[in-house]
C-alpha cells in the first residue's frame, strides 16, 4: 500500500511538472503556429534609437518618438518627432499592418511590408514595383522585395530582452541611368592662331544593379517590432547605406 501510495505521488508530481511547462510554452507554440495582429489603440508609443551609416564615413544618430493618433480598420496614423524636440513633429500614416506606402506615378503603392498577418513560421510575400525618376541619376528603378517569417529569436536592445518573431527580406533593385553628356576641351595653336575646341559625347542610358537586406524583430505585446535593419548594396557588392532602429522605451494605451 505504501509503495502504491509513492508511486502514485511520484506520479502526480510529474503530471503536475508537465502541466507547468506545458503553460510556459502554449505562448511559443502558438506563436510558431499563427500569429494575428496585436491591437493598436491611440496613445500608444514607441521611443527607437535610430541608426544612419552611409559609406564611407557618415554615421548619425538620433532618439525618435512614435506616437498613435487615429487607428481605422486600413490605416494607422502617428507623428514622428526627435525625443525632447520643440519643433511640431512629421504626421505620417502607415497600413494597418505598418506598411508603407509612397506615391508612385501617381498611384499610392506600397514600397514596404514587414508585416503580414497571422504570421507563422515559412511564410512569405512579394513586395515589387517600378519608379520613374526617382532620383536625378536614375530615369527609373525596379525594386523587388521577398519577405519571409524565420521564426522565434531571442533580440537584446536598448529597452530589454525580448522573445520575438523575426522576418527576414532580401531583394534587388535594377535601375536605368539618365542618358549624360560628357564635354571636353582643348586648346590648339597654329601659326600664331590660338584656337579653343570643345567636344561633345552623348552617353546612352545604361543600366546598374544592386541588393537589399531587411530585418525585423517584432514582438507581439509590443505592438511593433523592437528592432529592424534596413541595408542597401550597389552594383559592385559592396553595402552603401545602412538604417538600424532599436526600442528604447514603450508606453501601451489605456484606452
Amino acid at each position: 500500500m505504501k509503495n502504491r501510495s509513492n508511486y502514485n505521488d511520484s506520479t502526480m508530481k510529474k503530471i503536475i511538472n508537465f502541466a507547468m511547462l506545458l503553460a510556459v510554452a502554449l505562448p511559443f507554440i502558438a506563436a510558431a503556429q499563427s500569429m494575428p495582429p496585436s491591437s493598436v489603440k491611440s496613445g500608444d508609443a514607441w521611443t527607437y534609437v535610430n541608426t544612419y551609416e552611409k559609406a564611407p564615413s557618415v554615421w548619425r544618430q538620433t532618439h525618435d518618438l512614435v506616437t498613435v493618433t487615429r487607428v481605422t480598420p486600413s490605416h494607422i496614423y502617428y507623428t514622428s518627432q526627435p525625443v525632447g524636440a520643440t519643433q511640431a513633429p512629421a504626421e505620417v500614416i502607415a497600413g494597418a499592418d505598418w506598411s508603407r506606402e509612397r506615391n508612385v506615378n501617381g498611384t499610392d503603392t506600397v514600397v514596404n511590408r514587414p508585416l503580414v498577418f497571422p504570421l507563422s513560421p515559412g511564410k512569405s510575400w512579394e513586395i515589387q514595383y517600378t519608379e520613374p525618376h526617382p532620383n536625378k541619376a536614375f530615369a527609373s528603378a525596379k525594386w523587388t522585395t521577398q519577405y519571409r517569417v524565420v521564426g522565434t529569436e531571442a533580440v537584446d536592445v536598448p529597452a530589454g530582452k525580448y522573445q520575438a518573431i523575426k522576418i527576414e527580406a532580401e531583394g534587388d533593385w535594377v535601375a536605368q541611368l539618365e542618358p549624360t553628356q560628357t564635354v571636353t576641351q582643348a586648346v590648339q595653336t597654329q601659326q600664331g592662331d590660338t584656337a579653343m575646341i570643345t567636344h561633345a559625347q552623348k552617353i546612352g542610358p545604361a543600366q546598374v544593379t544592386g541588393r537589399t537586406y531587411k530585418a525585423f524583430w517584432y514582438v507581439p505585446e509590443i505592438g511593433r517590432w523592437v528592432k529592424s535593419v534596413e541595408e542597401y548594396y550597389g552594383s559592385n557588392g559592396v553595402r552603401s547605406e545602412r538604417y538600424t532602429n532599436e526600442l528604447e522605451s514603450y508606453k501601451r494605451s489605456t484606452e
